[in-house]
């Protein structure tokens, strides 16, 4: 797949601001940190749930639970994909019943992985209620999700795909739109 780098829309700084506002807005929208948990969906919504929570504790001096969950069982596309799907570890160290819950991750594009995520996240137990962060909105939904809380919303073609790089993962933080070939890859 050849891809070219279209445009930087964040960088590290805009990352740490983007962050922050998120931290903040969650915070607010809960009315504090009180029964409040957040849980990322892999890869990239995990690191942004912990960087998230770290904000938090240092908005409200309190550390609030933080879980990671694996949803490539949960795709509706599981079945068509190529290959064997990696299976990796769901790490939900709490009790979610009654929790107000965060789920995050990096794009929200056609609203799948959030479908997957909201259905596995019911096997676990019923949170009080089930908010969506996200860092990037970038539309072209094919379910009816909406996140709750959103970093920065784009319109971007087709023919083009968001890349989220986070320092855990990919030693940088930024994120580019890039075109492409195909998009085949780009997470929802």
């Amino acid at each position: 797949m050849s891809e070219s780098l279209k445009h930087r829309l964040i960088d590290h700084a805009g990352m740490e601001r983007t962050i922050n506002r998120l931290a903040t807005e969650i915070v607010e929208d809960n009315h504090g940190v009180h029964n409040l948990a957040l849980i990322g969906i892999r890869t990239r919504g995990a690191p942004l749930a912990e960087r998230i929570a770290e904000k938090i504790q240092k908005l409200e001096g309190h550390k609030i639970p933080v879980g990671v969950l694996d949803i490539t069982l949960y795709r509706d596309d599981f079945m068509t994909s190529t290959g064997i799907p990696e299976v990796k570890a769901t790490e939900i160290p709490f009790d979610i019943h009654n929790m107000n819950l965060v789920l995050v991750d990096d794009v929200l594009y056609t609203g799948r992985t959030s479908r997957a995520a909201i259905e596995a996240i019911m096997d676990y137990g019923r949170p009080s209620i089930i908010r969506l962060a996200v860092l990037i909105d970038r539309g072209h939904r094919e379910m009816p999700i909406q996140g709750d809380f959103i970093g920065r919303k784009i319109n971007i073609s087709p023919g083009e795909a968001v890349k989220v790089k986070l320092t855990q993962i990919d030693d940088v933080d930024e994120v580019v739109i890039i075109e492409s070939a195909s998009t085949v890859g780009e997470t929802d």
